[in-house]
């Protein structure tokens, strides 16, 4: 699910060369036809893959097997940008969820907020509220995958020497590690959150 820019470097070291723009033949969606007609609920993902692609000027560079994901974009020489994801064909919520969360890195912007665990809790949020917003369910699993995510989210920024933790995200940070404070750095008599931040 990691969102990430990439530079032709190889192409930059060579002088008067410029990277041939190429657009690859997107990977088509895994096909439905050897089980019959496609159903309604699944002709509804299709239109949301093909809405969220126009919409937000995405290309899948693979349809993935595993519920698992990324969002990254490549940026040319030329100034124009590639925005990119991997996910899984949204077949049912979970997969759908996935899908949406990747889409969602560039619906709000990759790199906008930091650091990267808000972003991912912005994807998070912004995929399951589009979801739900256009009548697809988000069930107890997506929003149980949802938490696993940002508990590892925080849990890794932790291990990197994060200190000062967004206050978005006290819920998913491990017991007893931050103590809420509040926007003027006195900290809540209640255990709030409704500072900016969270400190260790």
């Amino acid at each position: 699910m990691k969102g990430l820019t990439f530079h032709k470097f190889l192409w930059d070291l060579l002088p008067g060369r410029r990277e041939p723009r190429r657009e690859p033949t997107p990977p088509k969606a895994p096909s439905a036809s050897r089980r019959g007609p496609v159903s309604a609920r699944q002709a509804r993902y299709d239109e949301l893959v093909a809405e969220m692609k126009r919409i937000h000027g995405l290309r899948v560079n693979k349809w993935r097997s595993s519920t698992s994901g990324c969002a990254w974009q490549v940026e040319y020489r030329d100034g124009s940008i590639s925005r990119l994801i991997e996910s899984p064909y949204p077949r049912g919520p979970m997969s759908c969820a996935i899908f949406m969360h990747e889409v969602g890195h560039h619906a709000i912007g990759l790199y906008r907020y930091r650091p990267r665990c808000l972003e991912e809790y912005h994807a998070w949020k912004w995929g399951l509220e589009e979801m739900e917003r256009r009548g697809f369910s988000v069930t107890d699993r997506v929003l149980a995958r949802r938490d696993e995510a940002l508990r590892y989210a925080v849990e890794k920024a932790l291990r990197r020497g994060l200190r000062r933790l967004p206050v978005e995200l006290a819920t998913w940070a491990p017991p007893g590690v931050f103590q809420p404070v509040a926007a003027d750095g006195v900290s809540c008599p209640d255990g709030g959150s409704s500072g900016e931040h969270v400190h260790q």
